[in-house]
């Protein structure tokens, strides 16, 4: 059994092939570089250029590996551009996701684990949030990811095909081991920009919006770390391999911390102040994303190990401290 893991050279999807290759697993990663690095990856799984949209490359991964299941992680992910540049996201999440569906369809892939998001809740009205609260994203970003769950859900019940759709609440942290992390320029994740500033890559962060309706009057988010995440993933495959029906799972721990609250963190963490200036709101953050997590916890057996904010952001400080080496040692 061969696994596909799309994006796979990502932040997410990089931690994912670790994980894989960790356990054993045989790894195929089909990668356009747009945001991923190949110096993310192990040396040792095979690597195929291009994008989800290319039927024709796709359907040759597929046969060439034997692939039975595909872990799809590609895509495009920043909710400001997305409301920006709504065409551009629903081509790269919805149409290139719909492409790879058909794809894998026609080559008998029947096990499929779905990149999802938070961003389908839009603005909660309760909170936690379960999975079966109401689906108005506020976001292009958000409404890509749940077109890309209708079709999940359809053709599961046209064909011989099952899947899980994780929706992830704020991804954060970096590889215990130190062997791959957080690595765009530019990233747009918030403890990453609070690690970037604090070690003087960043002349000062920004906050956007001190008046929403939190306890401090800043956004709150449910912070799960990557590593985690990752093994979430592999128990949703554990899962599908057992013959589990469809499902969907809200993938976070259950409770939040506001923007503050991640700048004292990682202020504590590099032990010194940084700059930081307060804006005004973005367009498409809702105040508050919070898990709730029984589904998963009652269904997959997935285990966190790293539910502690101060931990997550010492393994992104830690990564941000090696980053530079890393893309040295690549390029050399």
């Amino acid at each position: 059994m061969t696994i596909l893991v799309t994006g796979g050279a990502g932040y997410i999807g990089s931690h994912m092939v670790h994980e894989l290759v960790d356990a054993g697993e045989a790894v195929v990663v089909l990668d356009n570089l747009s945001t991923g690095f190949r110096f993310l990856l192990p040396t040792s799984v095979p690597f195929v250029a291009g994008s989800t949209g290319d039927r024709e490359l796709v359907a040759r991964t597929l046969r060439q590996h034997k692939i039975d299941s595909i872990i799809h992680f590609a895509a495009s992910i920043v909710v400001p551009d997305s409301v920006r540049d709504p065409l551009g996201y629903y081509r790269n999440n919805t149409m290139n996701t719909c492409s790879l569906l058909q794809t894998a369809v026609e080559n008998d892939v029947g096990q499929f684990i779905f990149s999802s998001t938070a961003a389908v809740y839009g603005n909660a009205s309760d909170t936690p949030v379960r999975e079966d609260a109401a689906t108005v994203p506020i976001s292009p970003y958000g409404t890509s990811k749940l077109m890309s769950e209708i079709m999940l859900h359809d053709t599961s019940k046209a064909h011989d095909f099952r899947f899980v759709a994780l929706r992830y609440f704020n991804v954060a942290g970096a590889d215990p081991k130190g062997r791959t992390g957080q690595s765009t320029a530019g990233a747009t994740h918030l403890i990453k920009v609070a690690c970037e500033t604090a070690l003087g890559k960043r002349a000062k962060m920004n906050v956007f919006g001190t008046d929403y309706a939190t306890p401090d009057g800043t956004c709150v988010r449910d912070y799960i770390h990557v590593t985690d995440l990752a093994k979430a993933h592999s128990a949703a495959l554990a899962y599908l391999r057992r013959g589990g029906t469809s499902a969907t799972f809200n993938c976070g721990y259950g409770r939040g911390a506001s923007v503050f609250e991640v700048i004292e963190a990682v202020r504590r963490a590099c032990r010194h102040d940084f700059p930081v200036d307060i804006g005004e709101r973005r367009p498409g953050d809702p105040a508050s994303l919070v898990a709730n997590v029984d589904r998963i916890r009652k269904t997959l057996e997935w285990h966190p190990q790293f539910q502690d904010l101060d931990t997550i952001v010492a393994h992104a400080l830690a990564w941000e401290k090696r980053l530079p080496g890393k893309r040295e040692s690549a390029a050399g």
